[in-house]
């Protein structure tokens, strides 16, 4: 894989999870940036992408089925990854490693989680994030829907390789027109995410612009909407614009 790729343009990119929320709008970004696209989504979501089936490459298949990911990622310039913990099967740690294993060598891997994965322990959460939480996960995994102890698992998994990775951290998320690039912070607690509310195609965004952003290699940004109020009273000049 060369590490001169131009963005954009000639880019190949791979989405997994293309059929979801995030991944559909991680697909229109990258094609307005002129990239190839490969989607892979389970078989009985590929209708969710019939209105782009024209335009990208899609593979029907679990996200977390190894020999699919190896087909998906071939060639891929970067890999962008919507990290779900469906399910008790180590659904998120079998995609994360699958793509940790099949990506080509110096492709950028850019993944999505929420606030409450923390790379080095130095994020402040409130009382209020913490309880609701751990009630949530703790119901989701009675219910056998999700197990957010394995989406920490999986990201543990990505922040020890020596890819090029980036984690993308999630506030909560909303539906509505883009607002911008939102802006981010090290660490959760910082003020300038106080607001906890980004646009999902805003975070779309962020993720697939981290494909060329150096500076986002093996970091971990939490972000929030730009427009939000507390982006507006805090956002440093670099992001403010």
């Amino acid at each position: 894989m060369s590490k001169t790729a131009k963005p954009g343009v000639g880019k190949r990119i791979c989405v997994i999870g293309a059929s979801g929320k995030l991944g559909r709008y991680l697909v229109q970004h990258a094609l307005e940036r002129g990239c190839e696209v490969v989607g892979v989504c389970r078989e009985k979501s590929i209708p969710k992408l019939d209105d782009l089936a024209d335009c990208i490459t899609i593979i029907g298949a679990h996200t977390d089925d190894r020999t699919a990911i190896a087909r998906a990622v071939a060639g891929c310039d970067a890999v962008l990854t919507v990290l779900v913990p469906w399910g008790l099967n180590h659904y998120a740690s079998g995609t994360a490693q699958a793509v940790l294993d099949h990506a080509e060598p110096g492709a950028r891997l850019v993944f999505s989680c929420g606030w409450h994965i923390s790379r080095d322990g130095k994020d402040v959460y409130s009382r209020g994030f913490k309880l609701v939480s751990a009630v949530v996960g703790r119901l989701a995994k009675l219910a056998r829907v999700i197990d957010v102890a394995d989406q920490v698992e999986a990201c543990r998994r990505v922040f020890t390789s020596d890819t090029l990775w980036t984690v993308v951290r999630g506030s909560d998320l909303e539906e509505g027109a883009g607002q911008g690039l939102p802006v981010w912070a090290e660490h959760v607690g910082d003020p300038i995410l106080a607001s906890n509310r980004t646009r999902r195609i805003d975070y779309a965004r962020f993720m697939v612009e981290a494909v060329d952003n150096d500076t986002l290699i093996h970091r971990a940004p939490a972000i929030v909407g730009r427009l939000t109020p507390s982006a507006l009273a805090y956002a440093p000049d670099g992001q403010s614009g």
